[in-house]
């Protein structure tokens, strides 16, 4: 088999000890939030016409698009932790146009929908940047793209296969590396237009307080444990330890966590990401790099970085490794794993060795909400009163808001244009059992690592999983 660039190049260990010697586990995203609001719990039983169950962007969405559509409306949003403290105040902050995982794993699924799809995906991040500049969200938006980068041949005939477009420019190596100066970029695809870069805790806080000013009321550290419902009323229970809030409608928004609907437990599984961040660049620093206009990155292999700089330019760097736990662990003591973050710190020198010295001040994982299409899915219970969206994949920051306005639109028992889509209608097969799930996250990913260092060749096991509509080509 072939070596990648990252066996190929490595740095010198000591280079990386360096650089991982005063880290951090903490998300620095969370850490960077000067003024944190915060809300009670509930304390005491209430009746809403809405209840929001999950903190997070799709559970903020739902709430403030709710309280938009219908002021009218009593809403109550309720978190098991703190607003934004799981995967919307621990990703990369790139909010994607996409809504299907990127275009080939769309149009390979949904090929009569793929444009439609594609159109309402850029209105949905038209909309959050409207609402951004509308609402004064304090986030850090940037709409700036991103590049896809070739750091292996194969990868660069791909690039320069790519037709050309009004709002994408195709990059050879040196003009590549006049964006962003790496010795291991062979070519890239800029997207100038699908693309911004956010502070995802900000955005997650800033998320929060719109929720509070238009009236939804906000409640913290007050777990879910279950839904009651009954024949003889039309309203659903939502209890917690220390109240039961009645809903007409309720919007479950729980993500990678286990879904309070028994029939979708088996349709995700948190896979855990690991992140780098470094300390701020010197102007010195930066002029080594150059990334002057600011994009989002990801090299195009299958197991990616992902990385971008922060307002006071740092670098996130990110992926690679996609963990999955047996029996769908999550615990806050995986979040630190030191493999995994040795190994990007090694691959982010090898990407950057002018860089040689910087250290990185924090470290964190956190947990993705994976589904075997690679993108949202959308279920209901109660009679159409209840609504649930998960399996988001990683692309969740953008394609939030529009599942926040499907669950919307199918509480509501209206037939609309979200409604009829076959992204909305369809269900991905759910993951197995144990041990069978981590048997087959395990080959899939062995899989993936195969596949690239063999230029890119998908192996018998991946055929047979593309055949069967399970993707896993990202």
């Amino acid at each position: 088999m072939l070596q990648t660039v990252f066996e190929k190049n490595q740095p010198n260990a000591k280079v990386v000890d360096h650089a991982l010697r005063r880290t951090r586990l903490a998300p620095f995203w969370i850490e960077d939030v000067a003024d944190t609001p915060t809300y009670p719990a509930a304390s005491a039983d209430a009746a809403y016409d809405l209840v929001v169950v999950g903190g997070g962007y799709t559970g903020l969405w739902s709430a403030l698009l709710a309280k938009q559509r219908h002021p009218e409306l009593s809403v109550a949003l309720v978190e098991g932790e703190t607003i934004g403290w799981a995967a919307s105040g621990r990703n990369g902050g790139f909010v994607e146009a996409s809504l299907t995982h990127g275009s080939e794993n769309g149009r390979r699924r949904w090929p009569g929908e793929i444009d439609a799809l594609e159109a309402l995906g850029l209105e949905n991040l038209d909309a959050i940047e409207k609402t951004v500049h509308t609402l004064g969200l304090d986030c850090d938006f940037e709409r700036n793209g991103a590049i896809s980068v070739a750091i292996a041949d194969y990868q660069a005939k791909d690039v320069f296969d790519t037709p050309p477009s009004a709002t994408t420019t195709v990059l050879d190596g040196p003009a590549m590396r006049a964006q962003v100066n790496s010795p291991t970029y062979l070519a890239g695809v800029w997207d100038k237009q699908s693309t911004a870069l956010v502070h995802p805790a900000k955005l997650a806080t800033e998320l929060g307080r719109a929720c509070a000013e238009h009236g939804v009321e906000m409640f913290e550290h007050t777990k879910v444990l279950d839904l009651v419902r009954s024949r003889s009323s039309s309203r659903v229970g939502v209890r917690t330890a220390s109240a039961t809030l009645s809903a007409g409608r309720v919007i479950l928004a729980t993500n990678a966590f286990p879904s309070l609907l028994k029939r979708y437990r088996l349709h995700t599984v948190p896979v855990y990401d690991y992140v780098l961040m470094t300390e701020p660049l010197s102007d010195a620093q930066l002029a080594e790099v150059g990334w002057s206009a600011r994009q989002g990155v990801a090299d195009m292999s299958n197991q990616f970085h992902y990385y971008r700089l922060t307002r006071d330019n740092r670098i996130l760097w990110g992926g690679y490794d996609a963990i999955y736990h047996f029996g769908r662990g999550m615990h806050h003591d995986l979040e630190d794993r030191l493999e995994s973050h040795a190994r990007l710190a090694s691959h982010f020198f090898t990407t950057f060795p002018q860089l040689e010295g910087l250290e990185f001040t924090h470290k964190w994982g956190g947990v993705i909400d994976t589904s075997t299409r690679f993108c949202s899915f959308f279920g209901s219970a109660a009679k159409g009163r209840i609504a649930y969206a998960a399996g988001f994949t990683g692309l969740g920051v953008g394609a939030s808001r529009f599942a926040a306005n499907v669950m919307l639109d199918k509480v509501s028992g209206e037939t609309t244009a979200l409604t009829e889509l076959d992204l909305v209608k369809s269900m991905p097969l759910p993951f197995p059992p144990e041990p069978l799930a981590a048997a087959g996250i395990n080959a899939t990913r062995w899989s993936l690592d195969r596949a690239d260092h063999t230029e890119g060749r998908r192996n018998l096991f991946l055929k047979a999983l593309d055949a069967v509509g399970l993707g896993f080509d990202s």
